[in-house]
Formats: C-alpha cells, structure tokens, sequence
C-alpha cells in the first residue's frame, strides 16, 4: 500500500514509519514543515512532502494518491499554551480534508486521539463516547467525525492513546515529573496517590495504528493501551527512588501549587482498558512496562 503518514518525525511517527516500510509499504510524509524534518523522514525510509496542516490543499492532493491515510500530526506547539481551541479547529479542518479526500473509496483512513472527554474513576473501554467541552473539544468533535466518514465509504478508526506513551527519548509527561522532582526536592502524589495513569510504550502503540491501517474495521475506536493504570504514587515513589529524594503526598490545594498547569493530570484517575482492541487487531504489547521503562528508557541519564 501506499500510505500517507502526518507527523511521521513525531514521537510516534517515528517508530510508525519504519515499522510500515519493514512491512513493504510504500510511505509518504505529508506536512513536512522543514528541510531538517524532511532529511528525517528520508532517514526513517519514506518520502516527504514539504507543507503544514493549514496546508488542507496540499494534504487533499495527497490523500487522493494514496491506499491509505494515518494521521497523527497535531498543533502540540500551540494546544498546550497559547492556543489550545486553534489546535483543535486545525485538527477538524485536516480530518474533514482527509474524509472528503477520502469518500467512497473505502481505503483507511486512522486517525490518532486521546481518552480526554471519558468518564473519570471507571474503566474506559473502546465503546464509550467521548463528551466534547472546553477550549480542546473540537479535537473531540473531529475524531467523532472520523467515526462518522464510515457511512461515507472510509474505513475510518480512532485510536485512543493513553497520556503517557513511554519509552527513550520521552519527552513527554514523564520527564517533566522527574524534572520537576529534581528542582522541587520531592517526587509529589496527590492524596493517596492511588489515581491511575494508562500507559503504553511508543513502539506497541504504533503497531496499532499500523495494524489498524491494514485491517481496522469502518467506524472502530481502538485503545492502544498496554496498562489498563498505573498508580501514580508507584509513580512517583519509582522518581524518588532514582533520584534519592523522598516521595511526598500532597493536599489538592499544595498539589495545585506544587504541579501548577499539570495539576488536572497529575491528579485525574483515567484507567481504560484495551481488551476489545487486542481482540479486533490481534494486537498484544510486548515492550517494557512504564515502571520497568523508567530503569532503562533513558530517564535518569
């Protein structure tokens, strides 16, 4: 197949391009922003094509030459500070480009999402619907739209992933706790810390997503989940001990203070369960779990 791939230097794009060119895919990156990015995408085996998300012209042209579409590429740069409503019109305007690019071919079109907008405290799983509110709900509205291309002639999925996604060169959530420990003094949880963080390593998280591009059903929502929840005080406790500093539980009121803008996260319990993911894709983890990663991910340099 020829597969077109958004975000293909991301984090996971990265471990997703040459996964699909191992498999004999044929791998074109769109929204290649830059000269360094397209000697990357080079690297990793695929052909880039130079351009952005607000690109939508660009993106149609490509979507309309390929067998399939992976999507990825979002405006992280803006929808964690300044700008998080924009990133999620962005986001609207490429899936809704990519669908009508798409239409009646029933060619795949996978989708990457997050388990925002699900029910705190209980186990997600693949059937439940993610309620859109708050500056980020376009980003909701556009993977339910995703959904919905199916009865338009796409093989449309979604795939979930968890808020950490885990493994070398992380720079993610992960980090900013141990470096946020490092300059604190402390390796801080919340309460009891028994809130649990889903997790997954890149590596098993891009393999669904290129087993969903061959063989995900129309209209599927998928969880690349590894860990159903990862207790954030073995969390921290793990930190604490790499760094020789003391883990600490903190009141909701020190905790806000202490995490500031990572508060919500730090302190939300989002289990969610893969079970029907692993059914559908015959897809079973086999990397290192989060804990265990922390001892030879690169972590603690």
């Amino acid at each position: 197949m020829r597969i077109l791939v958004t975000g293909a230097t991301g984090w996971i794009g990265s471990a997703l391009v040459p996964q699909l060119v191992a498999a004999r895919h044929h791998v074109v990156a769109a929204a290649v922003r830059s000269t360094a990015a397209a000697h990357k995408v080079r690297s990793l085996g695929a052909v880039p094509i130079r351009g952005d998300l607000e690109d939508t012209d660009s993106l149609r042209r490509a979507a309309e030459e390929s067998d399939g579409v992976v999507h990825l590429a979002y405006r992280h740069d803006i929808a964690f500070t300044t700008d998080p409503a924009g990133a999620a019109e962005t986001e609207h305007r490429v899936v809704t480009t990519l669908g009508e690019a798409l239409a009646g071919s029933h060619r795949p079109l996978v989708v990457a999402a997050g388990l925002a907008g699900l029910p705190e405290g209980s186990v997600a799983t693949e059937t439940d619907r993610a309620v859109a509110s708050g500056p980020a709900g376009k980003r909701i509205d556009a993977a339910a739209h995703a959904l919905s291309l199916a009865e338009h002639g796409v093989r449309s999925s979604v795939v979930r992933l968890p808020p950490t996604v885990h493994g070398a060169g992380d720079t993610g959530f992960v980090p900013r706790l141990i470096d946020l420990a490092r300059r604190t003094g402390i390796s801080a949880y919340m309460g009891d810390g028994a809130n649990r963080w889903p997790a997954v390593h890149r590596l098993d998280a891009a393999r669904v997503f290129h087993v969903a591009a061959e063989h995900a059903e129309p209209g599927s929502t998928l969880h690349a989940v590894a860990e159903e929840g990862v207790p954030f005080r073995r969390l921290a406790e793990r930190i604490a001990a790499h760094l020789d500093i003391a883990p600490a539980s903190l009141n909701a009121d020190a905790a806000a203070e202490h995490f500031g803008e990572f508060a919500g996260l730090a302190g939300g319990d989002f289990p969610a369960s893969s079970v029907m993911t692993r059914k559908r894709l015959d897809w079973s983890p086999s990397e290192p779990a989060l804990v265990d990663d922390l001892e030879g991910g690169g972590y603690f340099p």
